[in-house]
């Protein structure tokens, strides 16, 4: 294989791809990316669940393929000088020349990587934008815990023209529609995507559109000549709907980023996990956290309150991850005591709220 390709094309695809390999490879083989070049120059990872793909163009003198460590050839190839980059294999060595700068490599068997797995059948398009927006307010209410699987994905819920995404960690539910074009308009579907998948798929994006496929098992998402599968997870999931749509004696809508900012600032002198309290009053939210060995903060913000005063408390971060989620100037929360979970949701008017979160309040000291 011989080949010649623009650096930061070259790094740039390279640090994408790479991002799939695992930390702990169960088979050296799998810590490699396979550069395969023909009419173009192709990337590709695996680890046995989840898969990437970037092709790229290429200048091709020699086709052919070969297996390099694909860590250290990301750590090479975004350091390398300004220059094109050219790559030449020579026995078991990828000898990489950029400029004045020369590296061999030392290769694997490209006969011992696994086969990728097939890109399932197309079933729809959606905006990258929305894409990536939805996944950045669902994800954060998915779980790190590796323990109960169902709690790590992102339910997606397809009906129509309709995607829903969900997820939970079982203190707080995020869920969010929104509309996208479906190969056929009768699609009906679910599936549980890992949350971590999803959102490497949506810092990735560079505009256009994210094609979207399902089939056996497997999800796939492809945009701007990068593609990536990973295998579903079990399709079980909490009735999430159900919990996303009660009746709320108490509502208060607050603009979203003088809110934000004053918890942030309060939140200083919270100790870990300890409570952000909220008082609710005609026309004023009072924020106060602290009291301990630190210190206490506190901060009023202009609210518009519906029904009866209320003091309630909150994780910070969880509060915090629902609000940011908002893609309006306004938030509004739907309460009903301090002991009951609160509703928080964007403020679209006389439309349905597109975005929903669930989130468990804490016993007020």
């Amino acid at each position: 294989m011989k080949i010649r390709v623009n650096r930061d094309v070259l790094a740039e695809a390279v640090a994408w791809a790479a991002r799939v390999l695992p930390s702990r490879p169960v088979a050296p083989v799998l810590s490699g990316l396979l550069l395969e070049a023909g009419e173009e120059l192709s990337l590709s990872a695996f680890d046995y669940d989840v898969s990437a793909r970037a092709t790229i163009d290429a200048d091709v003198a020699e086709t052919g393929s070969v297996l390099i460590p694909g860590r250290l050839l990301a750590e090479i190839s975004r350091s390398l000088p300004a220059d094109d980059v050219e790559i030449v294999t020579e026995g078991s060595e990828a000898v990489l020349t950029c400029g004045t700068a020369e590296f061999g490599l030392i290769t694997m068997p490209v006969e011992d990587f696994p086969t990728m797995p097939t890109m399932p059948p197309s079933i729809g398009a959606i905006g990258g934008g929305i894409f990536a927006l939805a996944v950045g307010q669902v994800a954060p209410a998915s779980s790190r815990d590796d323990t109960l699987p169902m709690l790590t994905g992102i339910r997606v819920d397809i009906d129509g023209a309709a995607i829903t995404m969900a997820a939970t960690d079982r203190y707080r539910i995020a869920a969010r529609e929104f509309a996208w074009r479906p190969v056929a308009p009768d699609t009906s579907i679910s599936a549980m995507v890992p949350a971590r998948v999803l959102v490497e798929v949506a810092k990735s994006l560079r505009g256009g559109e994210v094609s979207v496929a399902l089939g056996d098992g497997v999800a796939g998402f492809e945009s701007a000549g990068r593609s990536t599968t990973v295998r579903l997870l079990d399709e079980q999931f909490i009735d999430y709907r159900t919990r996303l749509t009660a009746d709320w004696s108490i509502r208060a809508d607050v603009r979203v980023a003088p809110f934000v900012a004053a918890i942030k600032r309060v939140a200083l002198v919270a100790e870990r996990n300890t409570a952000v309290r909220l008082s609710f009053t005609q026309g004023q939210v009072l924020i106060q956290a602290g009291g301990g060995d630190i210190g206490r903060g506190t901060e009023v913000v202009e609210c518009e309150l519906r029904g009866d005063d209320i003091q309630i408390a909150f994780q910070s971060q969880f509060l915090l991850d629902g609000l940011t989620g908002i893609d309006s100037e306004l938030a509004r929360l739907n309460m009903e005591s301090p002991t009951r979970p609160a509703l928080i949701q964007d403020v679209p008017g006389d439309a349905e709220p597109a975005f929903r979160y669930l989130v468990m309040s804490l016993r007020l000291s």
